[in-house]
């Protein structure tokens, strides 16, 4: 394994530790695209890869901040909260009212207000989630697997893959520390993904997101949250989780996104790979976000500050808002991984499942029972071209069964 900083210093160390699957907000989306099966074979993955993270993490004992509990859609914005509604209803229609997967709940203003502390929101929607230090729970795997044979290489940054010239089913790693050769190579590169391979440039392409560690204000409650947070409005969101009991930093909050609320809708950060920078209007919105969202009842800022830590970490996107996953097209023992869509916590584990099923030669019915067919690399997918992110601006044609 070649890491090109140190272990897990990219965006999987970098991210919220969000275990939240969301499922319904591209239910509908996914229904007219794909069809039923397909949609409902998604929502499911999502759902039964968020379990197992946690699931992984207490059977190998794997010290990473591992909290299960439930989570919170605050909706701002009315096509959002109609969107809602129709796909929530559509989830249950199609997965059936008792699938784990389709087990969401809706509060009106009010009961929102009393509940999550938070006004002028349309509702909310609360269904299961967790969060989980994503560095540390790689790190753990990390070390499972150098226990078990794992060539980890940090440090080694890769220039170029190219066809070894003496075997046509090899591969020339090249790094500044020499030439690897390989029988077979696997991309798990996610936003950085064309800069090896650039068939892919403009398929999968990369998004710096924007992060921060803040204590909250004096007014919030003493005992901490009980729930992560989603923030919706017409054309974004902000997702929020809390530093679980036990942990360091325990009650600290940690935001993301907000890319939106920049000029030109932070159009600026999509093709963005530079993590060691960060926009400042961006940052300035994402450490005032939680105050705003809480407003009286966050209070004073904490004595030693709101802000503990703030910075970036680059994500990976693809038109259609799938992951790229199986063997490249016709190039013979070139593997891919990538594309996440800033969801890994709920997509990379099975995702991973999924490929050495895939290289083990064992692609059969009972896999395509689970794996979904949108997630496969395929000559198809390297066609359709990134035109904007997914799943964010509330669709209000959608033509469904009866609303609820």
């Amino acid at each position: 394994m070649l890491e090109a900083r140190t272990a897990c210093s990219g965006a999987t160390g970098r991210n919220g530790g969000h275990t939240k699957a969301a499922s319904y907000r591209a239910f509908l989306d996914n229904v007219r695209d794909q069809g039923e099966m397909e949609a409902a074979k998604i929502a499911r993955f999502e759902y039964n890869c968020m379990k197992a993270v946690h699931a992984f993490a207490r059977q190998h004992s794997l010290d990473c901040d591992s909290w299960e509990g439930d989570t919170v859609d605050i909706i701002y914005d009315q096509g959002q909260w109609i969107q809602a509604k129709k796909a929530v209803f559509e989830i249950k229609r199609i997965l059936g009212d008792d699938d784990p997967a389709a087990q969401y709940k809706f509060h009106n203003s009010s009961q929102t207000k009393e509940k999550y502390l938070v006004s002028d929101a349309l509702g909310a929607v609360s269904y299961e989630a967790g969060s989980i230090s994503a560095y540390k729970f790689v790190i753990g795997i990390l070390e499972l697997a150098l226990k078990g044979g794992l060539n980890l290489q940090t440090e080694t940054l890769v220039s170029s893959i190219t066809r070894s010239g003496s075997d046509r089913h090899g591969w020339v790693v090249e790094t500044p520390r020499g030439c690897v050769r390989a029988e077979r190579v696997v991309m798990a590169t996610n936003g950085y993904t064309a800069y090896l391979y650039p068939p892919v440039r403009g398929i999968i392409v990369p998004l710096r997101g924007t992060v921060a560690a803040q204590r909250p204000g004096c007014g919030m409650p003493e005992e901490g949250l009980k729930t992560t947070y989603s923030f919706i409005y017409g054309n974004g969101y902000e997702y929020m989780t809390f530093r679980p009991a036990g942990s360091k930093f325990a009650g600290d909050l940690v935001i993301g996104g907000c890319s939106t609320k920049a000029p030109k809708e932070g159009l600026y950060e999509w093709g963005t790979t530079d993590d060691t920078t960060m926009d400042p209007e961006i940052g300035q919105y994402v450490r005032d976000s939680a105050a705003e969202y809480f407003g009286p009842q966050w209070g004073e800022d904490h004595p030693e500050g709101r802000t503990r830590k703030q910075w970036t970490g680059i994500m990976g996107y693809s038109s259609q808002g799938f992951p790229l996953v199986g063997p490249v097209p016709g190039e013979p023992n070139l593997w891919i991984a990538a594309s996440f869509q800033g969801s890994g916590m709920i997509l990379c584990l099975h995702t991973a499942q999924a490929l050495i099923t895939m290289i083990n030669g064992q692609d059969d019915a009972h896999f395509n029972e689970w794996f979904p067919q949108p997630y496969r690399m395929s000559e198809d997918r390297l066609k359709q071209k990134f035109k904007g992110r997914l799943h964010e601006k509330a669709p209000m044609d959608f033509k469904g069964h009866s609303q609820p």
